[in-house]
């Protein structure tokens, strides 16, 4: 079972979707179906099939954090030391091929935010990364192919 990672401000998130989801989303669509069944021939009522399709997604999705709620584990980023990659860590990268700097910071899965530099812990460039110290060159494995990377620097982000 993989473990998941997560702040305590995060899971609270996470566990308030959850609850969202099984006492008010859940309930909602269950009574839309029902009245939707009411308006007559199935196989024609587009209002019963949409509602149908919405209740699979939201339960499709109640599965999905439920399974992630048994897997967390809550870190404090703060009482970690970030003289190497750690969940919390941000990190300043030169990517060697492209002659550029990148700046990520390692989160839970839920969190992840490319636009924002938010990786997942579980990503195959946060792996790659975990347990390394600034000067270390590291080849990660990426959907894109085989990169690599130079660690200019580790450190807590300020907003964490």
């Amino acid at each position: 079972m993989i473990k998941e990672p997560m702040t305590k401000k995060s899971f609270d998130k996470l566990t308030a979707r959850l609850n969202d989801l099984k006492l008010v989303q859940k309930p909602k669509i269950i009574k839309a179906v029902d009245e939707a069944r009411q308006l007559g021939d199935l196989k024609e009522n587009a209002e019963y099939h949409s509602a149908r399709e919405d209740k699979a997604h939201i339960e499709k999705t109640i599965a999905e954090l439920d399974d992630m709620v048994t897997r967390v584990v809550i870190i404090d980023p703060a009482t970690l030391s970030h003289d190497k990659v750690s969940f919390g860590s941000t990190v300043k990268l030169y990517d060697i091929e492209l002659d550029k700097i990148l700046i990520y910071e390692i989160t839970s899965s839920i969190e992840t935010d490319l636009n924002h530099g938010k990786i997942s812990y579980n990503s195959p460039l946060s792996l790659s990364l975990l347990g390394k110290y600034v000067g270390d060159e590291v080849t990660a494995r990426l959907p894109g192919g085989v990169k690599k990377f130079e660690i200019e620097d580790i450190y807590l982000s300020p907003n964490q």
